[in-house]
């Protein structure tokens, strides 16, 4: 079940990168943020297996402003197999977003209804966490390197008035029953009059991705890991 609820949370950052999965060696980023760039974001402030994010619509607050730059990247994924970065390191163009602020409207969503845990449980808690600027992790905008600020809604903010046609855009990553990953995508995409509605259909199809946070697996996650389950006793007192 959904809950009725819609909870609000502003982030903004000096850049931003939502790469075009279509577009392999450079990255160009799309106008704005995607849905399963805007569910990152909520997972780093509250994540808990017992729900997930259903994420309605994603309001753009800042003009679209591209920048071009060129970064180091590497040609392999991290392992736990030492990597020698001068000869994985390649450099690349990419067309990223600046100076971007958005408000991510979104609902608590449990499979099945728990009477002990139910959804305005974690409504609370989130909200209380976005009071305190609590998260589990930095919330980043499409790539780790640009960080994002995230805070409550003021209620005076408006999204431009602009409409920025888009085409298809990836929702997000769906996991079968085998934990077997597949884009989702949406199609004739735009933004209008400065907010991006995030389709019901694709919404509930995630509702059944098998995908669950990785386990803690290192020294460092874990003390983030017990830090943040201290956070979250002391938010339920």
């Amino acid at each position: 079940m959904i809950d009725k609820e819609i909870l609000k949370v502003k982030v903004k950052g000096e850049f931003a990168c939502f790469t075009r999965p279509d577009l392999k060696v450079e990255r160009m980023t799309y106008p704005c943020m995607t849905p399963s760039a805007a569910r990152g974001v909520l997972d780093s402030i509250l994540w808990k297996p017992e729900f997930q994010w259903w994420v309605h619509r994603i309001q753009v607050l800042k003009p679209v402003s591209f920048f071009s730059v060129k970064r180091n990247e590497l040609n392999a994924k991290q392992s736990r197999v030492p990597l020698v970065i001068e000869d994985k390191r390649a450099q690349r163009h990419s067309i990223v977003l600046k100076d971007v602020e958005y408000i991510i409207e979104a609902s608590v969503y449990q499979k099945e209804f728990d009477a002990k845990n139910p959804p305005r449980k974690y409504a609370e808690i989130f909200k209380r966490r976005i009071s305190k600027g609590q998260c589990w992790r930095r919330p980043y905008l499409g790539t780790r390197e640009f960080a994002a600020e995230f805070m409550a809604p003021e209620g005076n903010e408006q999204p431009i008035k602009d409409t920025i046609p888009i085409g298809s855009m990836l929702f997000d990553i769906f996991f079968d029953a085998n934990g077997k990953p597949s884009p989702l995508f949406f199609y004739d995409v735009a933004v209008v009059n400065g907010i991006l509605e995030c389709p019901v259909a694709e919404n509930e199809m995630m509702m059944q991705s098998s995908h669950l946070q990785p386990p803690v697996d290192n020294e460092v996650s874990a003390v983030i890991y017990a830090f943040n389950q201290k956070e979250m006793r002391e938010d339920a007192i």
